[in-house]
Protein backbone atom coordinates (compact mmCIF):
# COMPACT_ATOMS: atom_id res chain seq x y z
CA UNK A 1 0.00 0.00 0.00
CA UNK A 2 1.54 3.40 -1.23
CA UNK A 3 1.26 6.13 1.49
CA UNK A 4 0.95 9.73 0.28
CA UNK A 5 1.76 12.39 2.68
CA UNK A 6 0.59 16.31 2.43
CA UNK A 7 1.60 18.72 5.83
CA UNK A 8 0.25 22.65 5.63
CA UNK A 9 -2.03 25.45 7.28
CA UNK A 10 -5.09 24.77 4.98
CA UNK A 11 -6.71 27.90 6.66
CA UNK A 12 -8.84 28.87 4.00
CA UNK A 13 -9.28 26.20 1.40
CA UNK A 14 -9.15 27.14 -2.34
CA UNK A 15 -9.06 25.38 -5.64
CA UNK A 16 -5.29 25.71 -5.41
CA UNK A 17 -5.46 23.08 -2.60
CA UNK A 18 -7.80 20.98 -3.70
CA UNK A 19 -5.62 20.35 -6.34
CA UNK A 20 -2.48 19.53 -4.82
CA UNK A 21 -4.83 17.23 -2.29
CA UNK A 22 -6.36 15.10 -5.60
CA UNK A 23 -2.95 15.23 -7.43
CA UNK A 24 -1.34 13.92 -4.25
CA UNK A 25 -4.11 11.37 -4.06
CA UNK A 26 -3.48 10.12 -7.10
CA UNK A 27 -0.29 9.03 -6.77
CA UNK A 28 -1.00 6.69 -3.73
CA UNK A 29 -3.52 4.26 -2.40
CA UNK A 30 -4.37 6.72 1.02
CA UNK A 31 -3.85 10.18 1.48
CA UNK A 32 -2.84 11.52 5.26
CA UNK A 33 -3.02 15.34 5.35
CA UNK A 34 -0.95 16.77 8.50
CA UNK A 35 -2.04 20.53 9.56
CA UNK A 36 0.10 23.14 11.75
CA UNK A 37 -1.65 23.30 15.39
CA UNK A 38 -3.00 27.12 15.82
CA UNK A 39 -1.00 27.89 17.78
CA UNK A 40 1.95 26.64 15.36
CA UNK A 41 0.27 29.11 12.41
CA UNK A 42 0.21 32.09 14.95
CA UNK A 43 4.12 31.66 15.79
CA UNK A 44 4.46 31.05 12.18
CA UNK A 45 1.70 33.41 10.42
CA UNK A 46 1.18 36.04 12.98
CA UNK A 47 -1.42 36.46 15.18
CA UNK A 48 -4.11 37.43 12.62
CA UNK A 49 -4.51 33.79 11.91
CA UNK A 50 -5.62 31.12 11.56
CA UNK A 51 -8.44 32.73 10.27
CA UNK A 52 -10.20 29.07 11.02
CA UNK A 53 -9.64 26.84 13.65
CA UNK A 54 -7.83 24.08 13.44
CA UNK A 55 -10.58 21.88 14.38
CA UNK A 56 -12.76 23.50 11.61
CA UNK A 57 -9.90 22.83 9.41
CA UNK A 58 -9.63 19.46 10.20
CA UNK A 59 -13.27 18.95 9.18
CA UNK A 60 -13.11 20.52 5.96
CA UNK A 61 -10.22 18.70 4.99
CA UNK A 62 -11.92 15.40 6.33
CA UNK A 63 -15.07 16.14 4.12
CA UNK A 64 -12.68 15.85 0.56
CA UNK A 65 -12.90 12.73 -0.80
CA UNK A 66 -9.34 12.94 -1.71
CA UNK A 67 -8.34 13.09 2.45
CA UNK A 68 -8.14 9.98 4.27
CA UNK A 69 -7.08 10.92 7.57
CA UNK A 70 -5.79 14.23 9.40
CA UNK A 71 -3.21 14.46 12.12
CA UNK A 72 -2.24 18.10 13.63
CA UNK A 73 0.80 18.90 14.70
CA UNK A 74 2.47 21.40 16.76
CA UNK A 75 6.37 21.28 16.23
CA UNK A 76 8.81 20.13 13.67
CA UNK A 77 9.58 17.31 15.95
CA UNK A 78 5.47 16.29 15.71
CA UNK A 79 5.55 16.57 12.35
CA UNK A 80 8.65 14.01 12.19
CA UNK A 81 6.95 11.69 13.92
CA UNK A 82 4.31 11.17 11.81
CA UNK A 83 6.24 10.64 8.77
CA UNK A 84 8.28 8.04 11.00
CA UNK A 85 5.13 6.36 12.01
CA UNK A 86 3.97 6.30 8.40
CA UNK A 87 7.44 6.12 5.97
CA UNK A 88 5.21 8.00 2.98
CA UNK A 89 6.17 9.41 -0.33
CA UNK A 90 5.60 13.32 0.57
CA UNK A 91 4.25 15.85 -1.76
CA UNK A 92 5.52 19.26 -1.54
CA UNK A 93 4.59 22.21 -3.39
CA UNK A 94 7.76 23.00 -6.30
CA UNK A 95 8.30 26.34 -4.13
CA UNK A 96 10.32 23.60 -1.43
CA UNK A 97 12.89 22.31 -3.90
CA UNK A 98 16.38 22.88 -3.03
CA UNK A 99 15.15 24.03 0.86
CA UNK A 100 15.36 21.43 4.16
CA UNK A 101 11.96 19.75 4.28
CA UNK A 102 10.81 18.87 7.98
CA UNK A 103 10.92 15.18 8.30
CA UNK A 104 12.22 14.47 4.48
CA UNK A 105 14.14 11.68 6.16
CA UNK A 106 11.70 9.72 7.10
CA UNK A 107 9.75 9.51 3.36
CA UNK A 108 10.20 6.84 0.78
CA UNK A 109 10.30 10.17 -1.28
CA UNK A 110 9.62 13.63 -2.29
CA UNK A 111 7.54 14.70 -5.38
CA UNK A 112 7.19 18.01 -5.91
CA UNK A 113 4.28 19.47 -7.11
CA UNK A 114 4.02 22.78 -9.05
CA UNK A 115 1.83 25.18 -7.39
CA UNK A 116 -1.34 26.89 -9.04
CA UNK A 117 -1.32 30.17 -9.45
CA UNK A 118 -3.15 32.80 -8.85
CA UNK A 119 -4.47 31.02 -5.19
CA UNK A 120 -2.85 32.08 -1.98
CA UNK A 121 -4.82 32.08 1.22
CA UNK A 122 -2.34 34.93 2.07
CA UNK A 123 -3.87 37.00 -1.20
CA UNK A 124 -7.40 36.05 -0.90
CA UNK A 125 -7.29 37.37 2.64
CA UNK A 126 -5.79 40.64 1.86
CA UNK A 127 -8.42 40.69 -1.48
CA UNK A 128 -11.20 40.20 1.37
CA UNK A 129 -9.93 43.32 3.87
CA UNK A 130 -9.47 45.41 1.05
CA UNK A 131 -13.48 45.59 -0.20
Amino acid sequence: MKTIFVNGTFDILHPGHVQLLNYARSLGDSLIVAIDSDRRVRELKGDGRPINSEDDRKLMLESLRSVDTVWFFDSDQELEDICRLYNPIMVKGSDYKGKHIVGQQYCKEIVFYDRIEPYSTTQTIQDISSR
